[in-house]
């Protein structure tokens, strides 16, 4: 008997495996970035420095930033060449399994469909890194692509592509990105010498993604990305590559009001990182080889679950709750050779370990009329292990330093409560307290470095920092005006500082030689930093072709050394303004044409620790102009630091400037289906 033929599945609209966002996120303050300065913004930093006090370890973008110095962090609290702050894409953590910074070049903007930025709320979900809060990326999943083709000056050359097939149950999204560029050389003027080089840039990313609906409500999702960059740092002789690969599968059910939402996820990252440093000459006539970190195999993996319900009937309100876990593992090693002497390099040492983060957390928020009461508790288990630095003659092959660190291990409990109320149309008070943590890095454990004549010792002994926060908000929103205001004080507690403990000329123990002009300094957990803030923003459209937006940011922090660096009580932490502003303006002039112009103010910051070496306050304005050719073809011509300011960007001991980028010009186009 023949029997009738199954019926087809029905198609669905097909999207990453992800949960929605929670309902007691609108407690907190969030940032979402305008998808239009994502498009226009050619590396993800710069997009999100368009927000005060969000910045890179240092003023130079990825551009020109070595690896090392990516790590991002949210307001000017104390930034961290680690970074003090999560960057996830659709729940995985983007930051390096050694240092904990992020290789922004393996995320291009064309790649994604939004992001968050959440400030002050370390516990919940995020937990470990999430110190001055979270930017959680999300990528695209809307059938069409872009094309975005780029060459100015400097020998700076971009290709970009992003785009998403779907048919039936199944999309594929797909990006790539190449870029290029000769460089610019960071030391100019009458001091530059021969030894001084520009900082010229090699990047290829590219990632796949295929997503499933496997039911109405459930998908799953599988990811591949690598990434490969190689860069100059502005010193003959001096250079860093960088190569990592990720994978990575979520399966996830959307919750809805008669059923639990829930997503399960397994990740792996593997990096490696090479970079060479010099000892620059007094006249800066040439440089001498100063370290050769040849390798830095690393691999961090692990899982996360969460399980959520939504719209529970409360009779006079709803509740939300969710509970999860999530675990993360880490391992890797840096393999390098010092001690230039002679004309070969007479020393190698070996030096790395494990770190581990376990933890469980629940998070609740409730909705009644006006009110929104949001919060949530995490318990986190953390442990050092294997910790080993191996140094090495080699002429002999004898040890020189046998070290075997202590295995470490604690805990940490972080907290976070809001409360949100609506006291008018369009006006909104909030207020928050909250707390957070991060744990030191492989890198900042076992790794001691060199910039320039600078030496920097690394801390096996190192425990978490962690922090506390209260803050209080409010919000209007009109018609064609949104205002926003939040207070803050924040309270980092262990912090990881890098700390002066001696000066050159000299020998010092397991350092080895300080040249003159050069310092030696240690990573410590050097007591606490209290911080200080006002954040401002504001937006406002003038009809249909005008918009306008604003913001502030002013943050006095202050560092207590206690009795393990009583030097820098008092003193302002390194590469962390007191101000920081930006203003934007975009204007539709013709059916066809826009203009787009942006200016960022920030006030001077400290070089070091001890804040003897100052860099000056800097305003540098961007412009850009779009012509629509036809539906979907726009070509660009923009220019970055407009007016060639100068902006001090790094000094040296002996006074030597570092400058960023001069004013740059390009031009573009851009294809969307």
């Amino acid at each position: 008997m023949l029997q009738d033929a199954p019926a087809p599945l029905a198609d669905v609209v097909v999207t990453a495996a992800r949960l929605p966002p929670a309902a007691g996120e609108a407690a907190f303050s969030v940032i979402r970035l305008d998808p239009d300065r994502l498009e226009r913004a050619t590396r993800l930093d710069e997009a999100l420095a368009t927000v005060p006090a969000v910045s890179l370890f240092r003023r130079t973008s990825s551009l020109a930033a070595n690896p090392t110095t990516q790590g991002i962090s949210l307001r000017a609290i104390a930034p961290s060449g680690a970074g003090r702050t999560l960057v996830t894409l659709d729940g995985v953590p983007l930051n390096d399994p050694f240092g904990g910074w992020v290789l922004w070049s393996q995320v291009p903007t064309e790649s994604l469909s939004g992001l968050d930025i959440v400030r002050g709320a370390g516990a919940g979900p995020y937990g470990a890194g999430a110190l001055t809060g979270v930017i959680a990326l999300r990528e695209r999943e809307t059938t069409g692509g872009v094309l975005d083709l780029s060459g100015g000056e400097y020998g700076g050359q971009r290709l970009a592509a992003a785009t998403t097939l779907s048919t039936g149950r199944l999309a594929l999204t797909g990006t790539v990105q190449r870029e290029l560029s000769d460089g610019y050389v960071p030391v100019r003027g009458p001091r530059a010498g021969a030894a001084d080089v520009p900082l010229d840039l090699a990047t290829l990313s590219g990632a796949i993604r295929a997503d499933i609906a496997l039911t109405d409500a459930t998908a799953l999702s599988l990811r591949a990305s690598a990434y490969e960059e190689d860069r100059g740092a502005g010193l003959l002789g001096a250079r860093s590559s960088a190569t990592g690969q990720s994978y990575a599968a979520t399966l996830s059910r959307t919750p809805s009001a008669d059923r639990l939402g829930w997503r399960a996820q397994v990740w792996r990252r593997e990096s490696d990182f090479a970079n060479t440093s010099a000892a620059v000459a007094a006249d800066r006539s040439g440089t001498t080889p100063a370290n050769n970190q040849f390798a830095t195999p690393a691999e961090g993996w692990g899982a996360n679950l969460a399980v959520r319900r939504t719209a529970v009937d409360l009779g006079g309100g709803s509740m939300e709750w969710e509970l999860g876990a999530d675990a993360r593992f880490t391992e890797g090693e840096t393999q390098e050779l010092f001690r230039y002497m002679a004309g070969a390099f007479t020393r190698d040492r070996v030096a790395g370990g494990r770190t581990s983060v376990v933890g469980a957390y629940g998070e609740g928020s409730w909705t009644a009329g006006p009110w929104l009461v949001a919060g949530g508790l995490r318990v986190d288990g953390w442990t050092n292990s294997d910790g080993r630095r191996l140094e090495r003659d080699r002429a002999t092959g004898l040890a020189t330093l046998d070290e075997t660190d202590p295995d470490r291990s604690g805990e940490v409990v972080s907290a976070r409560l809001a409360v949100r109320r609506e006291l008018a149309s369009g006006l909104a008070a909030r207020a928050a307290a909250y707390s957070g943590f991060r744990p030191a890095t492989l890198n900042e454990l076992h790794r001691p470095f060199r910039v320039g004549n600078d030496l920097t010792e690394a801390n096996a002994g190192l425990v978490p920092e962690t922090l506390q926060g209260l803050e209080t908000g409010l919000s209007w929103q009109g018609r064609a005006t949104t205002l926003t205001g939040t207070v803050f004080w924040n309270r980092i507690e262990d912090a990881i500082v890098n700390v002066t403990i001696g000066t050159g000329p000299g020998t010092f123990p397991r350092a080895g030689f300080v040249p003159a002009g050069g310092v030696l300094r240690q990573r410590q957990n050097a007591g606490t930093i209290d911080a200080t803030g006002l954040e401002l923003t504001a937006e406002h459209r003038l009809g249909e072709r005008v918009s306008l937006d604003g913001a502030l940011s002013w943050t006095d922090a202050e560092v207590d050394g206690g009795s393990a660096a009583a030097q820098l009580t008092g003193l302002r932490p390194a590469q962390a303004p007191e101000w920081s502003a930006t203003a934007g303006a975009d204007w539709r002039a013709t059916d066809r044409l826009t203009l787009i112009g942006r200016v960022r103010y920030e006030s001077a910051r400290f070089e070091d620790d001890l804040n003897s070496r100052t860099l000056d306050a800097a305003i540098t304005a961007d412009a850009r102009a779009e012509y629509r050719v036809r539906e979907r073809v726009v070509v660009y011509a923009a220019a970055d630091n407009l007016f060639d300011q100068d902006v001090e960007v790094s000094e040296t001991g002996d006074g030597i400037e570092g400058f960023g980028p001069p004013r740059t010009l390009r031009a573009g186009l851009t294809l969307s289906w």
